[in-house]
């Protein structure tokens, strides 16, 4: 498998993300900082319409079973009830700093899901994800690079 691809797979993972794919383009593969960014960044929006379009249907077709209707129902309804001032309070910008902290848990996976619980709609959630992604990256790329550490 070359590089690229590589690159572009650990990217697309859910637990790696560009938060993985970053260090290990610029670290193992030699790529520049700008290659290791862009390819970061492009595999990991590369699942992202795919979960956007997909998350709908396969959760309707589960919630026709009654053990998953009340799992994700009660999931989704303490989700919205723990996180719904946040999300009010900052409104988009909230799903675009959620996906742009480079934490475990958070990133474009992540967004997917908060997009899906809050019924953000595509036209809205594929933009605010992405801008999420791209920051991420920046700040990945530069922690990889040691300058983040010149300021803290």
């Amino acid at each position: 498998m070359s590089a690229v691809v590589t690159i572009l797979f650990l990217a697309a993972l859910p637990i790696s993300e560009l938060r993985g794919a970053i260090p290990v383009a610029i670290g193992v593969y030699g790529f520049d900082p700008i290659s290791a960014y862009l390819l970061g960044v492009a595999g990991n929006l590369l699942p992202v319409p795919i979960l956007l379009k997909l998350l709908g249907p396969v959760t309707e077709l589960l919630r026709r079973f009654w053990v998953f209707d009340r799992l994700l129902g009660w999931l989704f309804a303490r989700t919205r009830r723990r996180h719904r001032a946040q999300i009010e309070r900052l409104g988009a910008v909230a799903l675009v700093l959620f996906v742009a902290i480079p934490l475990p848990a958070t990133g474009a996976w992540t967004g997917v899901l908060i997009a899906h619980v809050f019924g953000i709609p595509f036209r809205y959630a594929f933009p605010l994800i992405a801008l999420g992604v791209s920051l991420a990256g920046v700040l990945v790329t530069l922690a990889t690079l040691g300058v983040i550490k010149l300021f803290l």
